[in-house]
């Protein structure tokens, strides 16, 4: 069976020391070094740089675990205590990742070891923002594992074990400075990514799980002196680490993904399914063990993705340990279910994405907290229309003759739900129990005049939305996926065919259509100002840039791609623009006196053009062939 590091560098094979199996195992019986065990043998016994550093490395890990366990065992707040005996939990999440750094490193799996030091580095900033909300403000803190306030506190001061908590992170963070040669070394001896470890895929899948529990509220709270919020809600530097996790999570696991090397990805699985575990479990288990707390569904999903991840980078596949030992991996083939499942996963995610982003639009957006009416955002409407431009080519992805550019289509018009879901969340966003609603978000001609303090709050809409968000992510990601399966199962596996240079034309005009239209408003009315990119920009600009940004990530692939597959991505970004266009009736009708704008007519320009390019590139499939 071969081995999964590749072959090694011309300059290290020619070294003296590799000549001689008596002087190295990793010859064979003629005394030749065997390519891929002489350059991972080297690697782990020359006298370098690269093992100190990867010593340091662990060393650094290991004194920000003690440091991390020492300030669980101290008073963060001054006078103030844990909701509930944390600290043997607190220590052991501590330890932990540490203890499984110096296993891989004694035994012999340095890639695993720089993996695993990676994963912990890139969740560490995230993590001290978290703990430094103790000391902008302990008594908005939502960490009951290490202060819980019995009486109303106002600006508590830091206690003695907040500052070992931050000198661990910024422990943890030095170690990954270190540890990233020795993963660049691994991976370039692993050569190129074998196409048999499909496990990977499902990583990105968990980590973006794992990121959208990080923005819900971690814990339930039925006590006056702690406030669950979720990160838009909370307090700042607490909103920014939860975000900062959010983002970094599936990051790190999509760049664990893109290792050639075995060991350094599953590494930074585990690595980052450590961090994961340490900031969802004392929440949930403070859910469970204090009184007036409960476990809240934020907390439930980063733990669960958290176990997933390590569970992944531990699990034991088809190569012998002694495979393993040689090259420093914990290499192997796990087999990921066939194209049918992958494709009833993208197929059914969507259409729960349609179904949470139809349910967002048809219930309430905001509650009143009195007799005082209601307004809805027109902008339910404009998600509506993204839940069936998503559904219907979901539908499509269980017909075997279409589901491949079913599944391209996917791939694009989740953006949708992006665009639709960000206008609505928009509009509840800005309404609190102690903030005014914006009368423009809601369209001009309101039942009744708003105060300037009425007693809104967010409405189940905005949790269905949500829902819709991560569910529309979880598609793409399925889309993705399912169509690595389908390229690794293809007969034609030497099929090179890309999309005629003619396509190019069209398509670079779709993409300067596709900025200036998402760039300027689609119909404009009295009273009213739209979100925009340049100017205006607000929580629904966030749609306008992410749907943008899949749009132009399609039109970048499409010289790369076979022709099947341009045009069912091309397709799906004609959606995303005509959703773009569909603004005007479904959410400028709303509005009393509303026109088109000058987005409306670019977005129906850049819809058309982008048509007329994935024809071309089914037409010139069919002249090629």
């Amino acid at each position: 069976m071969p081995l999964l590091a590749g072959p090694a560098e011309p300059g290290l094979l020619a070294s003296p020391s590799m000549t001689s199996r008596s002087r190295h195992p990793g010859g064979d019986s003629t005394g030749q070094a065997v390519p891929g065990t002489a350059s991972a043998e080297l690697l782990r016994s020359e006298p370098g740089a690269r093992p100190r550093a990867l010593l340091l490395s662990a060393g650094l890990v290991s004194a920000g675990a003690v440091a991390l366990a020492a300030g669980a065992l101290m008073p963060v707040v001054r006078g103030g205590s844990p909701g509930f005996t944390a600290a043997p939990l607190l220590v052991v999440l501590a330890l932990a990742p540490a203890a499984a750094v110096l296993y891989a490193l004694v035994s012999g799996r340095s890639g695993l070891a720089a993996g695993l030091v990676l994963g912990l580095t890139a969740l560490a900033p995230g993590r001290l923002l978290l703990d430094l909300q103790l000391l902008a403000d302990g008594s908005l803190a939502a960490r009951p594992e290490l202060f819980l306030a019995d009486r109303l506190l106002a600006m508590p001061q830091a206690g003695p074990g907040l500052w070992p908590l931050v000198a661990g992170h910024l422990l943890t963070l030095a170690a990954g400075a270190f540890a990233a040669g020795t993963a660049r070394d691994e991976a370039e001896l692993a050569g190129e990514l074998d196409g048999r470890r499909r496990w990977r895929l499902l990583g990105p899948v968990l980590g973006v799980a794992g990121g959208a529990g990080l923005l819900l509220a971690p814990i339930g709270s039925g006590n006056a002196y702690l406030l669950a919020k979720n990160a838009f809600e909370g307090p700042t530097v607490a909103m920014a680490g939860y975000l900062l996790l959010a983002a970094l999570l599936p990051l790190t696991v999509l760049v664990a993904v893109s290792s050639p090397s075995a060991g350094v990805g599953k590494g930074g699985f585990a690595g980052a399914g450590l961090a994961a575990l340490a900031v969802g479990v004392p929440p949930m288990v403070a859910g469970l063990v204090v009184d007036r707390l409960s476990v809240a569904p934020g907390s439930v999903v980063v733990t669960i993705a958290g176990l997933a991840l390590v569970g992944l980078a531990f699990t034991r596949f088809d190569v012998a340990e002694a495979d393993d030992a040689v090259t420093g991996d914990l290499a192997g083939e796990a087999r990921l279910p066939g194209l049918f499942w992958w494709r009833l996963a993208t197929g059914g995610l969507a259409l729960l994405a349609a179904g949470a982003a139809a349910a967002g639009a048809l219930a309430p957006v905001l509650k009143a907290n009195g007799p005082t009416p209601v307004p809805e955002t027109p902008a339910r409407w404009l998600l509506l229309g993204a839940a069936v431009v998503l559904a219907v080519p979901a539908l499509f992805v269980f017909v075997p003759r279409l589901s491949a550019f079913a599944r391209g289509v996917v791939a694009a018009t989740w953006a949708g739900v992006v665009l639709a879901g960000a206008a609505v969340l928009s509009a509840a966003l800005s309404v609190t129990e102690d903030k005014a609603v914006d009368p423009a978000l809601f369209g001009v001609d309101l039942p009744v005049p708003l105060p300037d303090k009425v007693g809104y709050s967010a409405g189940s809409g905005v949790t269905w939305t949500f829902i819709a968000l991560v569910l529309a992510a979880l598609a793409a990601l399925a889309a993705v996926i399912t169509g690595v399966v389908e390229r690794d199962d293809s007969d034609e596996e030497t099929d090179e065919t890309r999309v005629s240079g003619t396509v190019l034309t069209p398509v670079v005009a779709a993409a300067a259509l596709a900025i200036a239209a998402f760039g300027t408003p689609v119909f404009g009315a009295p009273g009213y100002t739209a979100p925009g990119l340049w100017s205006n920009f607000g929580a629904a600009s966030w749609g306008l840039l992410g749907a943008l940004a899949v749009v132009l990530g399609l039109y970048a692939l499409v010289p790369r791609s076979r022709p099947v597959a341009a045009a069912s991505a091309l397709a799906g970004a004609a959606l995303v623009l005509g959703l773009r266009a569909a603004e005007l009736p479904l959410v400028g009708s709303e509005y009393e006196g509303s026109s088109a704008g000058a987005g409306f007519w670019l977005a129906l320009c850049g819809a058309v053009v982008t048509l007329v390019a994935a024809g071309m590139a089914v037409a010139g499939s069919r002249r090629a062939g």
